[in-house]
């Protein structure tokens, strides 16, 4: 499986780091294009305090490198995740607008029918960002919002940021060890 991962602006940058953690230790996994906002790449290094670095199954991309073959149709990416997807992201990529490689890849993703997981970040909602979800959700992504489960009892922020990122695991059909309620 070939995967894009968006980072964008909103806080919670554990949530991309865990993902990246298991994508790189699952074997159904073979390829992983991170592309970062221009607000993620300050707000990841300040919340996880380290950087992104190329390596294994991970590429970057810049956020206007639009030869990326994801940005195209024609490409081979099986799912695209956006982690954390601000409101920002979310609005945009509702109205259909591609000025940056994330927006044109999520705007791929929506138009080949292929799997589009946004983990929303922000609370509350208000009226624009519901319909915005609304409207991406009858275009066929997904929308997770980062809202953690208490269920497995989580002892530490890394057990409590993956109860999100298990979920996501989940939508895309990668196998995992993790907590399942009743097991």
């Amino acid at each position: 499986m070939n995967i894009l991962l968006a980072i964008t602006g909103a806080s919670g940058s554990i949530y991309a780091k865990r993902l990246l953690f298991y994508f790189q230790k699952s074997q159904q996994v073979d390829s992983v294009a991170v592309v970062l906002s221009n607000n993620a790449y300050e707000i990841y290094k300040n919340e996880t305090g380290t950087e992104l670095n190329p390596s294994g199954k991970v590429s970057i991309y810049r956020n206007d490198q639009f030869e990326a073959s994801f940005a195209s149709g024609s490409g081979k990416c099986d799912a695209m995740v956006i982690c954390p997807c601000s409101m920002g992201t979310l609005g945009r990529v509702a109205s259909g607008t591609s000025e940056t490689l994330i927006l044109r890849a999520a705007d791929v993703m929506l138009k080949e029918r292929r799997r589009l997981v946004m983990v929303v970040r922000e609370t509350p909602y208000n009226l624009i960002h519901i319909r915005n979800m609304e409207t991406l959700t009858l275009a066929g992504a997904i929308i997770c919002p980062a809202t953690p489960s208490f269920y497995s009892n989580p002892q530490n922020i890394i057990e409590l940021a993956d109860t999100v990122v298990l979920r996501v695991l989940d939508l895309l059909g990668i196998f995992h060890n993790g907590f399942r309620w009743g097991e």
